[in-house]
This record gives C-alpha cells, sequence and structure tokens, in this order.
C-alpha cells in the first residue's frame, strides 16, 4: 500500500522537533504523563513478567530506561536518528534506527515476550503494516500493547480520519506538529483482528483531575502463537494418553 502524504508529514515534524520533544520529557512538562500515563504503560508491561521487550517508537528512551530498571531487555527503535542518538547515550536497552516500513519487512529479525508503543501509533498505512508484522516479533504467548489517545478526546466526527496534531502541553520549542490518524475503538479492534491478533484486554486510565480518561491501553496476543500453543498442548495430552 503506497504511504500518503500525511505519513512522510509525520516523519518530517518528528525530524524537526526532536530535540523540543526530548527537552519536554525530561522536564517532566506534559501533565497527563506525569499524573497517569507514564506509569500507566509501565505498569502494564511489568504485569506480563516480561524477560524482553521491544520499545516500537522509543523516542528518547524514557520507557526503556524504566524497565530496565526493573532487570528487562529492552530493544528501542524509532526513525528518527536524533532520539536513537539521545536514547543510547543514557544506556538501558540496545537502540536502533528503524521506520515502522522497515520492520514491516522483517528488518528487525527478534522477538520478544512484549512489544510496547507507547503513544507511538500515529499513522495509518505504516501502522497497519507494522501490526501485520507483529506476530514475527512476539515470542510465542507474547503480547502487544499499544497506549494511545482515547478516541473519547478527540475531536468530532467520530469516524476514522486524519486530523491536524498539536504541541499544547508541551512547552516551547516546537515547530509545525504532526498529522495523526483518528480510529475509533473499534476500528482498533479491526485493525488487530486483521493483523492476526486477538484483543485480550482494554485499559482505559482516569486522569484524576478530569475523572475521564486519560489513554486506552489495547493488550493483544498473536492467533498464530495461541494456535500453536494449543496445538502442543494437544499433542503432549495424545502422548500422556
Amino acid at each position: 500500500m503506497q504511504a500518503s502524504a500525511d505519513e512522510a508529514l509525520i516523519l518530517d515534524a518528528w525530524q524537526a522537533n526532536a530535540q523540543a520533544w526530548e527537552q519536554a520529557v525530561r522536564e517532566g512538562r506534559i501533565e497527563s504523563r506525569k499524573l497517569v500515563t507514564d506509569q500507566a504503560i509501565v505498569d502494564a508491561v511489568l504485569a506480563h513478567t516480561p524477560r524482553t521487550v521491544i520499545d516500537v517508537g522509543c523516542g528518547e528512551g524514557w520507557l526503556a530506561r524504566a524497565l530496565a530498571a526493573a532487570g528487562v531487555k529492552v530493544i528501542g527503535v524509532d526513525v528518527v536518528p536524533a532520539l536513537i542518538e539521545s536514547a543510547s547515550s543514557k544506556s538501558g536497552g540496545d537502540f536502533r534506527v528503524l521506520s515502522y516500513e522497515d520492520m514491516a519487512t522483517g528488518a528487525l529479525a527478534e522477538r520478544a515476550d512484549v512489544v510496547v508503543c507507547n503513544f507511538s501509533l500515529l499513522g495509518r498505512e505504516s501502522v497497519d503494516g507494522l501490526l501485520a508484522a507483529m506476530p514475527e516479533l512476539l515470542e510465542p504467548n507474547g503480547t502487544l500493547i499499544i497506549q494511545t489517545l482515547h478516541p473519547l478526546l478527540a475531536a468530532e466526527p467520530y469516524v476514522d480520519g486524519w486530523r491536524e496534531g498539536s504541541w499544547v502541553g508541551c512547552g516551547t520549542g516546537f515547530s509545525q506538529a504532526a498529522p495523526w490518524y483518528f480510529r475509533t475503538l473499534g476500528s482498533w479492534v479491526s485493525a488487530l483482528e486483521r493483523a492476526g491478533l486477538s484483543l485480550r484486554c482494554i485499559k482505559e486510565p482516569i486522569h484524576p483531575h478530569t475523572g475521564r480518561p486519560a489513554s486506552v491501553i489495547f493488550m493483544a496476543g498473536s492467533n498464530q502463537g495461541n494456535g500453536d500453543e494449543q496445538a502442543s498442548r494437544r499433542s503432549i495430552s495424545r502422548h500422556r494418553t
């Protein structure tokens, strides 16, 4: 599938704003992250007691460092070289420059117990391609964890489509924001199903000040992996009988 012009604008925006974003994360400028979403994603990953994690769209590496501090081996990937350079300078993981298109074509020959995408799935074609590659990135019975903007917080209409981005709440130093592709809850579920993934759980972290969801977290597993496990169990059962 040919990528749209909006997909290219996402990359351009993040390349241009890498330094400002790193500063915003380092200084803890984003209220919802401090109050809710950072801890929510750390807790969601560690609840699966993973030995290995692939952090997709890792940015400057804060999540990888948090997981590494808990004893998890982390591979962080991002398409923006400046962010990977920053992540590598602070250690905490094995950081690599890769695009989602690279990963969709098998450039990351790794598997992990958990693959996490924390507010990093902004596009349409690139995200669909990445999701389709997830069964090859997950260990058997592994889990994909996605945290993203809750659809209830998006501007109307409640239909799939490209939306204008914003750096509001991130502080100063930012230029043009990246567009992003809005998906309804139903569309997220359908996208996972098309990719051969089964939704296991949805969590909705609540903002303590507004009482509304600050994000939505999807947890999914590979249908292929589940099938392999069931086949293995049937084989063991036959041998035991």
